[in-house]
Parts: C-alpha cells; sequence; structure tokens
C-alpha cells in the first residue's frame, strides 16, 4: 500500500477531463492536479520551450512526493514524454499513446484524423505512434489553433465553435476519414459538436479512459497502489489565477472545486 498522491498535470484546465476519469476509474487514490495557467496555450509555442516547462513541472511535482506522473496535456505529451520517462524517478504516463491505440483499433478504412493544436501536429508523434502499431493506417492532421480559446471561453457551444470545428473537419471528411482523434484535452467538451458535424458514422477517440486505465494497470505492476477501502482525495494547484481555475474547471471536471492553491511559476523553474 502506497499512500502517495498522483501527480496530473496541463497547461491549463484541459487535463481536468483526464482527471475525471483517474478519478472514477481510481476513487480509492489522492491525486493533486497542477494547471500552469500563466503560461498557457502550450499549443502555439515551439515544442523545446513546451518541453522545458513540462520537465519543471514534473519536477516540482516529483519533489513534492507524487508516486506517478500523468501528463495530460496532449501537447506537453507529444514534446517531452520521453524526456520525463528518462529523467523522473517514478513511472510518467502520458495521454497519446493510449489514443494511438484506440484509433487503430476503431478504424475500419484505416484512415485516421488527428485534429490537434499546433505543437502536437507538429511535433508528428500520433503519426509515429499509429505507424509502429499499422503501418497501413494513413493519418491526416490538422491544426486547430481557435477551439482552446473558444472552449475556454464565455460561450464554447456557440456558433462561432460550431464554425471552427467545421472548418477543421472539412480536410478530414474529404480525404474520408473513419476515425478521428480528439488531440486536446480540451475537445472532449464539446464533443456533441463533433459528432454533430462528422455524424455517426466516424469514430471519435478521447483517451482519458484509456488513460486512467494505464495509470491503474502501472500501479499495480509497480505495487505502489493505495488502499481500495478508502475514498481518495484531490486538490489543486495553479500558476494562474486560483478563482478563475475554480470557477471553470468545474466546467472540465463535472465535480465540484473547493478551492485552487496559487503556485508561482519560479517554484516550477527551479524544481527543473
Amino acid at each position: 500500500m502506497d499512500r502517495r498522491a498522483i501527480g496530473v498535470f496541463d497547461s491549463g484546465m484541459g487535463g481536468l477531463t483526464v482527471l475525471h476519469e483517474c478519478l472514477v476509474t481510481l476513487p480509492h487514490e489522492d491525486f493533486v492536479y497542477l494547471g500552469d495557467g500563466a503560461r498557457l496555450p502550450y499549443g502555439p509555442r515551439p515544442l523545446d520551450e513546451v518541453r522545458r516547462f513540462a520537465r519543471e513541472i514534473a519536477g516540482f511535482l516529483e519533489r513534492a512526493g507524487v508516486k506517478l506522473v500523468v501528463a495530460a496535456c496532449n501537447t506537453a505529451t507529444a514534446a517531452a514524454l520521453p524526456d520525463l520517462q528518462r529523467e523522473l524517478s517514478v513511472p510518467v504516463v502520458g495521454v497519446l499513446a493510449p489514443e494511438a491505440h484506440a484509433a487503430v483499433l476503431a478504424t475500419r478504412n484505416r484512415r485516421v484524423g488527428l485534429l490537434a493544436t499546433e505543437a502536437t501536429v507538429a511535433s508528428g508523434r500520433y503519426a509515429d505512434l499509429v505507424g509502429t502499431l499499422d503501418a497501413g493506417v494513413e493519418v491526416t492532421s490538422v491544426a486547430c489553433p481557435l477551439l482552446v480559446p473558444l472552449i475556454e471561453g464565455d460561450d464554447p457551444f456557440g456558433e462561432e465553435t460550431t464554425a471552427a470545428v467545421r472548418e477543421y473537419a472539412a480536410p478530414l471528411k474529404e480525404v474520408g476519414v473513419d476515425t478521428v482523434i480528439l488531440g486536446c484535452t480540451h475537445y472532449p467538451l464539446v464533443r456533441p459538436i463533433f459528432q454533430r458535424v462528422f455524424g455517426r458514422g466516424v469514430t471519435l477517440v478521447f483517451s482519458a479512459e484509456e488513460t486512467a486505465r494505464e495509470v491503474a494497470e502501472t500501479l499495480v505492476r509497480k505495487g505502489i497502489e493505495n488502499d481500495g477501502g478508502r475514498e481518495g482525495r484531490y486538490r489543486f494547484l495553479t500558476t494562474g489565477d486560483p478563482e478563475l481555475f475554480r470557477e471553470m474547471g468545474r466546467r472540465f471536471l463535472q465535480l465540484p472545486i473547493e478551492a485552487a492553491e496559487h503556485v508561482e511559476v519560479a517554484a516550477l523553474e527551479a524544481a527543473a
């Protein structure tokens, strides 16, 4: 039995959709979530910069005593997962591999679409992962710079969001994909819009459930799971505005957020 918490991080609040599934799958575990609100969004940033941010946050969480780190950010996973796994003494789980695996299993015509941030698309990591699993699957990638600001805005289900989804979906529909990876943790919040635009004939893939399952399997494999008979706790840290995080975070977590603690960026930089 290992009473240490599991650390989860993202550039902001999108990773709370992953945390939600972890809380449901592992209700007996404790979690600490860190959202880097002061430096979001990560998507338009160079990969080297995102890699540095991810290393700082993961190092901070490791120093805080977590037993496993979840990179609940597609951009950070694409930029930094191998580095984190090499450098940290605790296991690190990302969100890309579970999505790639699910997409390969789901596709019938071997044409998969990817909608993600600019940095995630530029990394080419999804195509590499899918190709490793099935070299015959063709991946068409589209960067979606407008979606994160719209989803975090006042009207995530408004016409502006629908119009942006239609624009980004068009190249994927043109090549006839039957499976689409929602390659950003924000996107599932407006999943009904994606499904409406693509139709029921297209399978939408999002990794939260698969990632939570991988976390559970890793805990068992490493022998570091907590007592299954207890109810776990969770706490929140942010480099941004704690009150904004608390209010908007509930939209993504779909559970209460009583409070969020502020962390200075300098504290993260010192942990790298």
